[in-house]
């Protein structure tokens, strides 16, 4: 493939990538497509030279968002990047826990954040190049089928260094972060299992209590709770149960969970969208939206700021989200302090899962690291061990994947802890209660392909236009099979 190509491709799947949430990112490329043939002419390889040299030198000038060198200035030097700032000031809180720990294996390390395409862009670049790449880099999920391409050749595998700490981890998620030879090349932020909130208040306002929203098993309960609501609100204009999203996927991944699909084939099988879990979850919300028990989120996405003045609005009451997403209601709606209850997900089916995990970032360990099973060592640390995983609890408000500490009362019903006593019951009740009903859809390289067509197309065609589920999913199908 001509390399200034293949720099334009990335450039644009990293734009892509960009298009859904933060946590919510599901996207990325497959940026060794064959379509190009290379050309035989010596001229016209010395030009695709230069130009990905040209290509080299501008990703190694994109401007950072913040540079700091913490640590130990005698212990090994490393370079760590992240596309979150917030992401850094945990590593350097880490960093210097691991210091004191380990006076015989100190570290100082420069952490550098630069914008989200940038990072990604200049990651990938450096690891094709075989130069310039830094000790231990975030890595979105959207974009691990592109850095995880070069497996062990670029990156360092994790699982020496988390042995410590695996038994304790959510397999589950561990398992997103695999590579397709087995092994553990990502090292996970948090579950991100999705679970329901409920605006209790307003549900109270309209009669509904709690014990009516625990009896809510399967989606059918769900649909026949709102109709409750509705009712007694008189069906208020403006005034939904809850509303569906045409700019993401997370809906579509909870079905495919609950009847264990993954559309994407994993790493060995095809893509199949046109899956009996995607069409019953299309065809209910079609039937939602035409009832007016839904409606489209503004924006398409409830993780956008016109969501969130949705739900401060009460024009919806109830939703599926990551729980990640709690970290949005403290940012961005204090004021629903105390208002809202969080339970496991409703099913098609009794018996099934009833949880996805969604978003995240694993962190990685290149192959050009000063010293890799320092930096495998200390990554696990951080991101695995007790330690780092209530620091990324207390800081951060993720779902930790150590399980070891959602039944420790002093981690899971810590009350000086925000994410704690903001909601009506504790987030890691909800946890421990699901822990074994978390599904997994890997990100591979058809991924990108598919999320970008269901995000763009799909679920505007089914939400919006009212298109039959199986035309468009036949349609889908269509778009994907011309990519595989």
């Amino acid at each position: 493939m001509k390399k200034k190509l293949l720099s334009t491709l990335l450039c644009g799947v990293l734009a892509a990538s960009m298009l859904t949430g933060c946590g919510e990112v599901e996207t990325s490329d497959d940026t060794g497509s064959e379509a190009v043939e290379e050309s035989a002419d010596d001229t016209a390889e010395e030009a695709e030279e230069t130009e990905s040299a040209d290509a080299t030198e501008e990703s190694s000038e994109v401007e950072p968002d913040a540079v700091t060198t913490e640590g130990d200035p005698n212990g090994t030097h490393m370079e760590m990047w992240s596309f979150v700032e917030a992401h850094n000031t945990f590593y350097a809180k880490m960093l210097e826990k691991w210091n004191e720990e380990n006076p015989d294996r100190t570290i100082e390390i420069t952490f550098t954040t630069y914008p989200y395409g940038d990072m990604h862009q200049k990651l990938l670049m450096s690891l094709q190049t075989g130069e310039g790449a830094p000790d231990i880099c975030d890595v979105e999920m959207g974009q691990v089928p592109n850095v995880y391409e070069g497996l062990d050749t670029w990156l360092y595998p994790l699982d020496e260094a988390m042995s410590p700490y695996a038994d304790d981890m959510l397999a589950s998620r561990l398992a997103a972060y695999q590579g397709s030879d087995g092994q553990q090349y990502g090292a996970p932020f948090h579950v991100g299992a999705t679970v329901m909130y409920y605006n209790m208040a307003r549900l109270e306002e309209a009669g509904i209590t709690q014990e009516d929203v625990d009896a809510v098993v399967t989606w059918d309960d769900y649909t026949a709770l709102g109709e409750k609501y509705l009712e007694a609100i008189g069906n208020e204009e403006g005034k939904y149960f809850t509303s569906v999203d045409t700019g993401g996927t997370d809906w579509l991944w909870i079905a495919m969970a609950e009847y264990g699909d993954d559309w994407t084939g994993g790493f060995d099988g095809e893509a199949n969208v046109q899956l009996d879990s995607v069409k019953n979850m299309l065809t209910m919300q079609q039937e939602w939206l035409n009832s007016g028990f839904a409606e489209v989120s503004p924006d398409g996405h409830i993780d956008l700021e016109a969501g969130f003045q949705n739900i401060l609005d009460g024009n919806i009451v109830s939703f599926p989200k990551a729980m990640w997403y709690m970290s949005r209601f403290i940012n961005y709606m204090p004021e629903e302090e105390g208002n809202w209850y969080i339970t496991k997900c409703p099913v098609f089916e009794e018996g099934q899962n009833c949880s996805v995990g969604i978003g995240g970032t694993g962190t990685v360990v290149t192959q050009q690291s000063v010293d890799t099973a320092l930096a495998a060592d200390f990554l696990c640390y951080a991101k695995m061990s007790p330690e780092g995983e209530t620091m990324i609890w207390n800081d951060l408000g993720f779902d930790v994947c150590n399980t070891s500490l959602w039944s420790d009362d002093s981690f899971a019903h810590d009350e000086s802890n925000q994410y704690n006593t903001f909601f009506r019951n504790y987030p890691y009740d909800v946890l421990n209660d699901i822990s074994d009903q978390i599904g997994t859809i890997m990100t591979v390289k058809i991924s990108p392909t598919i999320n970008e067509y269901v995000c763009n197309t799909t679920l505007n065609e089914v939400l919006e236009e009212g298109m039959d589920v199986d035309e468009a999913l036949q349609e889908l199908q269509d778009a994907v099979d011309l990519e595989q």
